[in-house]
């Protein structure tokens, strides 16, 4: 089964203080409203708290690793403290490293870079860019792409099959979600990894929507690595986090080359140089490290363990529920999913509406009611059109709202919310859908650049 989600209680706590909680912005329709960020799958506001934590560390900010002065002391402490953070957050084995890296999308071809040659990856359809195409940037490693399931069962038994006909390999990996960043369902991780295991493969987990909303346990789960982003976990300024076996990572040449990775350098006698590299998390973070980004994310992972995920995940389960009912009485919605209506997912819903275009309805969720989603293919095509039921060469650009057929894009609109979301936010998107559906846009709108924006010459 799924990581299970937390019974629902929407008395348990009340949504988490993050920036930009209180922003006015205008209407197209006259006046302003408070602006309802409901696209915490692309990027999560970032948490009062990370920003205030990250503020009061900033005067004393400093080189990391090299100086002997005060400040770079502190740096560097804070910088190793934060990568301590980080793995008691992931509850990462001993012998485990965690490395810091810009995103998700980094992490992953980082480890596609250490995978040891003649390596096979196998992948479903079903994932983000960030986890399907970084392996093909190997040419000594080799990909199996497996269709989308339709339950978690059908998952394990299709890698179970794949990774049972694979051709004799010495190493196999593999990549999947942990929740997907298009219809926000729960993947069976513990029963992948057993089934990985079982046919000596390894087992990355894509945790960037999973850990801001679920306790993500290398341990428990059982996987090899876990990669996620700070953007996502309410963590801003571009850092991420590869964890997990270190054999790997300590057996491959640096990710990138250059001063923190090599511990010596020292020319030879025939001009060349030769180099020791780093076999700690170092080896792969070259560099001056990020560490402002890297001590968001330890913030950030502090605040989340502290509110207490079981509190959480129940109050963004109600959070699910509401906006699960809501949509569920407009006959023209429909809700995409790949397990069903019943399977646990955090908070994130895709869904297209019928007679709209998804671009439209977006954009006029935006200009008329102060509702932040997003529209498109979510960087992840391959889901999307099955889940449309689209060929893989259909369009997948914004179109006109009233272009021609031909014109009509591919997409579908996603409405995501999470620890910080206020009530009332998706309450006005739930009303807003109705009110749009039946009675239509109050404003006009046009193509610009391919995107649908409200038309100021109607004003």
């Amino acid at each position: 089964m799924p990581v299970s989600a937390v019974a629902t209680d929407s008395a348990v706590c009340a949504p988490l203080p993050v920036l930009g909680r209180d922003v006015l912005v205008p209407l197209v329709t006259g006046g302003e409203v408070e602006y309802a960020a409901l696209d915490i799958a692309a990027s999560a506001p970032a948490l009062q708290r990370v920003w205030d934590d990250v503020a009061a560390y900033a005067p004393y900010y400093g080189s990391v690793h090299r100086g002997a002065g005060y400040l770079s002391q502190l740096s560097t402490d804070l910088f190793e403290n934060s990568r301590a953070e980080v793995a008691h957050f992931l509850g990462v084995r001993e012998g485990d490293q965690v490395v810091f890296t810009r995103s998700t999308t980094d992490s992953l071809n980082l480890l596609a870079a250490v995978l040891p040659a003649d390596t096979r990856v196998f992948v479903f359809e079903t994932e983000h860019h960030a986890s399907l195409l970084p392996w093909e940037q190997r040419a000594d490693v080799e990909v199996t792409y497996l269709d989308a399931p339709r339950t978690p069962e059908q998952a394990v038994d299709t890698l179970e099959r794949a990774l049972a006909e694979r051709e004799p390999y010495r190493h196999a990996l593999v990549c999947v979600t942990g929740a997907s960043n298009v219809t926000g369902e729960l993947w069976p991780v513990r029963e992948l990894a057993a089934a990985a295991h079982a046919h000596g493969a390894r087992i990355v987990l894509d945790a960037a929507q999973l850990a801001p909303h679920h306790p993500v346990d290398i341990a428990e789960l059982d996987v090899d690595w876990v990669a996620f982003s700070g953007h996502k976990l309410y963590a801003p300024f571009g850092a991420g986090v590869l964890a997990g076996r270190a054999d790997w990572l300590q057996e491959a040449e640096p990710y990138l080359a250059g001063g923190g990775a090599s511990r010596t350098v020292a020319r030879r006698a025939d001009g060349g140089v030769d180099v020791e590299w780093h076999t700690t998390a170092a080896r792969h973070e070259a560099g001056s490290p990020n560490v402002i980004g890297a001590y968001a994310i330890a913030a950030a992972c502090k605040a989340l363990t502290e509110a207490g995920f079981e509190n959480l995940v129940a109050r963004e389960q109600h959070l699910v529920e509401r906006v699960r009912a809501g949509l569920a009485e407009v006959p023209e919605v429909s809700v995409l999913s790949l397990f069903g209506d019943d399977a646990p997912r955090v908070g994130v819903l895709s869904f297209v509406v019928r007679g709209w275009n998804s671009s439209h309805f977006a954009a006029a969720l935006s200009a008329e009611y102060g509702i932040g989603v997003r529209d498109g293919l979510f960087c992840a095509h391959p889901l999307v059109r099955t889940l449309l039921g689209a060929e893989s060469q259909a369009p997948g650009e914004c179109g006109a709202p009233e272009g021609a057929p031909g014109e009509k894009s591919l997409n579908a609109i996603r409405v995501s919310f999470g620890a910080g979301t206020p009530d009332e936010h998706v309450d006005r998107f739930v009303r807003a859908v109705k009110e749009l559906v039946a009675d239509g846009a109050r404003w006009s709108y046009r193509t610009e650049d391919g995107r649908c924006v409200p038309d100021t010459a109607a004003a």
